[in-house]
């Protein structure tokens, strides 16, 4: 009796942890026992080379974020929904991310204007974005766009996604085929943790301002920048800001310019506190975007940008060019 008590707990225990393992086993691997899939990951920039060897995979996900820049009536810029252009012609297997739809706030004053988390996550999923997702991004023009999604992804907390270099001119370019098939994947699945440090409002920008605790950058052509010419309702940039025009980011094939090229154009420190702006936040998500891929830790954009910060007098501007000739500050 004394022998055998020892052995029968030895047995009880040796159960349990049978009995633990399979239930650990169950957990990671699924109801149905078999394991599943490590989710692949992606570099945040490809090429079409990458992207013709991948297209059609499952788990990738390639949305065209396409916005066309027409003319009104008064000799101005006005933008309009890229859906036409997108159904007219589109990379195959690619959905349409429309920033004139689920992807902003339609009750805004603002252009463009980021919509609740949920919102946003409730559009990624319509267009088949999951947790274990590879999502590839491009538009019609420069890739600012498809960087504006690709930032507010990660303001969402998604990480694994990626900008087509040179968007669909790069793949126009390759002869590399087309498709007017409409694209209907099944809805994913997307749990997201929240950044909202990554996007910031006026008031974080006009302490920014009156402290120069973060670094201010001004992402619109130079033009733009010094008051030369302006679209908004004053000439000028923000107070103390610096330009890095989204311009600057490519080469004349409209292609990112080198790791080292980029490099050049901002700050070393890469764990100065930076926020990018420019009219509504789109070129801001670029220079966002390149910084980022960088090594920059601490960045976050504007989305409002001058269209907010321009129409309130009481928010301080400076013409002039880069802080070098800098105007009296338009406070009126």
């Amino acid at each position: 009796m004394k022998t055998q008590r020892p052995l029968r707990i030895l047995q009880i225990l040796a159960i349990a942890l049978i009995g633990t393992t399979a239930c650990m086993s169950s957990s990671i691997s699924g109801t149905s026992g078999t394991p599943s899939a490590p989710v692949k990951s992606i570099d945040s920039l490809v090429d079409t080379q990458w992207l013709s060897e991948h297209l059609g995979e499952p788990d990738l996900v390639l949305l065209d974020c396409s916005v066309i820049i027409e003319s009104d009536d008064e000799g101005g810029f006005r933008p309009v929904s890229g859906r036409s252009a997108y159904e007219a012609e589109h990379l195959p297997t690619a959905g349409f991310a429309d920033l004139f739809g689920d992807l902003s706030d339609s009750d805004s004053p603002y252009g463009f204007a980021v919509p609740s988390h949920e919102q946003f996550a409730s559009a990624m999923e319509a267009l088949g974005v999951g947790d274990n997702s590879r999502v590839v991004l491009y538009d019609n023009s420069n890739s600012a766009w498809a960087a504006r999604v690709w930032w507010m992804l990660r303001w969402a907390g998604f990480d694994n996604a990626a900008i087509l270099d040179g968007g669909q001119s790069a793949w126009m370019a390759e002869s590399l085929p087309l498709s007017r098939k409409p694209v209907l994947r099944p809805a994913g699945q997307l749990s997201t943790l929240p950044r909202p440090e990554l996007i910031v409002d006026r008031d974080t920008v006009l302490n920014v301002v009156e402290t120069g605790s973060a670094t201010l950058i001004d992402s619109l052509p130079e033009p733009q920048y010094s008051g030369k010419m302006s679209m908004y309702d004053r000439p000028g940039h923000i107070a103390g800001a610096i330009n890095v025009s989204v311009n600057s980011l490519r080469d004349e094939s409209g292609y990112f310019k080198s790791a080292d090229d980029l490099a050049a154009l901002f700050d070393d420190e890469r764990d100065t506190p930076t926020i990018t702006y420019c009219g509504g936040g789109i070129a801001a998500s670029a220079n966002a975007f390149i910084m980022t891929r960088l090594g920059y830790t601490d960045v976050a954009v504007y989305t409002h940008s001058l269209q907010e910060w321009a129409a309130d007098p009481s928010n301080p501007m400076e013409t002039g060019a880069d802080n070098e000739d800098s105007e009296e500050a338009l406070t009126k």
